[in-house]
């Protein structure tokens, strides 16, 4: 058996081995009793899912796993990653478990635990719990229902948190347009919208078990940007399956992405002086035209590993407020140390009406430098700094770019590809650029 855990939690095919009932079962079983061990009574546990038809399943075979341990488990029902995330730090929760493939197909699904600080399980927890389900041969799954009574308690209380997090914010007289992406936020994001003055026009909240993220969502983002226009809008929001990110649409019909939101809420946050250290954390991937933008007002960028995971690790060792992605994966660690797609949407629209600007205007300051990527097919993986070939090359297109573009040379985490990432002004160069390079690395690696 590999390693089940990845930087999400537990993701495969629903049904399938290690997402089939027994397994989950074992560890609810295997995690209820790593808390009782830890805390000295039975654990409390609130869980929480998207809408793909599997859900229902998977969480009561997890509650039932977890009550052979002594646990008691509470249903938050249908619900947000970071309503999850909410309710096990305020709730006096001893974990969170959430039930969810996030922008996935509905087949897939998945399983993600937070602890009451807002923070994944650690590797130990992890390992324990494999171990468990290694040795797992027999074991006997009790049929006993899942306590979903306090349900529409705790999504009241999530969207009250929503509410007041930002602080007084009017949406009076904006026209938004929701895609909830068939997902979590169906029915919760177009009560907070409206609630907040808005007029809310919501697609795609009709979720059937299967259609969650289908040709819909944050990563299919055409169908917002028709009906913004098609609806004179002031904004378009899209999330994924489980509302943990959000992308937007301008008046226009334009795209902002992750890069974009960054840049406007880094202002913001400056501006109310709560950017510590001046400082915003991005990924590897984010454009440089985010970080010529940053450091044109005094703003330094931090780049991390690609994942959430490694943002928020970055986030928390520099004591930074704000981090995120390209996808619209958002972390304000005062906050939460969970990405929220809502909570996101929220701090974006009041950074705006706040400079009384459109969404196309607040973008104003940062150009995003054309990109491209070349995969090349290698035979093996060496570092590229030990090639001298390579590392020549690569030496000679920085010196090229002379600070006014961006070379990223990694290697796929599954596949034998090399990824050649070039950003610069001039599409046209950097596309010879790349694939002068992407020769050099298949001559040297073949």
């Amino acid at each position: 058996m590999g390693k089940l855990f990845g930087t999400d939690g537990i993701r495969g095919k629903a049904g399938i081995f290690p997402l089939d009932t027994k397994t989950i079962a074992v560890i609810g079983s295997s995690f209820g009793r790593i808390l009782k061990e830890r805390l000295g009574r039975n654990a409390l546990i609130v869980t929480g899912r998207d809408t793909r038809e599997s859900g229902s399943a998977i969480e009561a075979a997890f509650h039932n796993g977890a009550k052979l341990s002594g646990a008691r488990c509470l249903s938050a029902g249908v619900i947000t990653t970071p309503g999850v995330a909410y309710l096990t730090s305020t709730h006096s929760m001893d974990a969170g478990v959430v039930i969810s493939a996030s922008h996935n197909p509905f087949e897939d699904n998945g399983i993600k635990i937070f602890m009451p600080d807002g923070k994944k399980i650690d590797d130990s927890i992890e390992q324990l719990i494999e171990n468990d389900i290694e040795d797992a041969t027999q074991f006997d799954i009790t049929d006993a229902a899942v306590d979903d009574s306090r349900a529409a308690r705790f999504a009241e209380d999530y969207l009250d948190h929503l509410r007041s997090a930002v602080g007084k914010i009017d949406l009076s007289g904006m026209t938004l347009v929701l895609d909830c992406a068939h997902g979590a936020s169906s029915k919760l994001a177009p009560r907070l919208f409206q609630d907040l003055g808005a007029k809310v026009i919501a697609a795609n909240t009709e979720p059937d078990g299967r259609n969650i993220n289908f040709n819909c969502g944050s990563l299919h983002l055409e169908g917002l940007q028709a009906a913004v226009l098609e609806n004179n809008a002031d904004a378009g929001i899209a999330f994924d399956g489980d509302a943990d990110r959000s992308l937007f649409v301008d008046e226009n019909g334009n795209i902002i992405d992750g890069d974009a939101t960054l840049w406007i809420l880094a202002q913001y946050l400056k501006s109310h002086g709560k950017l510590a250290n001046s400082t915003v954390v991005a990924t590897v991937m984010s454009n440089i035209g985010l970080e010529l933008a940053l450091s044109s007002v005094g703003i330094k960028l931090l780049r991390a590993n690609v994942g959430d995971k490694y943002v928020l690790e970055m986030l928390l060792s520099t004591g930074s407020e704000v981090g995120g992605e390209q996808s619209g994966h958002i972390i304000f660690p005062e906050m939460s140390l969970v990405g929220d797609g809502m909570m996101t949407a929220l701090l974006l629209l009041h950074a705006v009406n706040e400079r009384k600007a459109t969404m196309s205007s607040a973008v104003d300051g940062f150009v995003k430098y054309p990109q491209i990527l070349v995969n090349v097919r290698v035979g093996q993986k060496l570092p590229f700094d030990s090639v001298p070939t390579i590392a020549a090359a690569a030496q000679e297109l920085e010196r090229d770019l002379d600070g006014n573009g961006r070379l990223l040379l990694r290697y796929s985490g599954t596949e034998n590809l090399a990824r050649v990432m070039i950003e610069g002004k001039d599409q046209t160069r950097i596309e010879q650029q790349a694939h002068r390079l992407a020769d050099v690395i298949r001559k040297s690696l073949n």
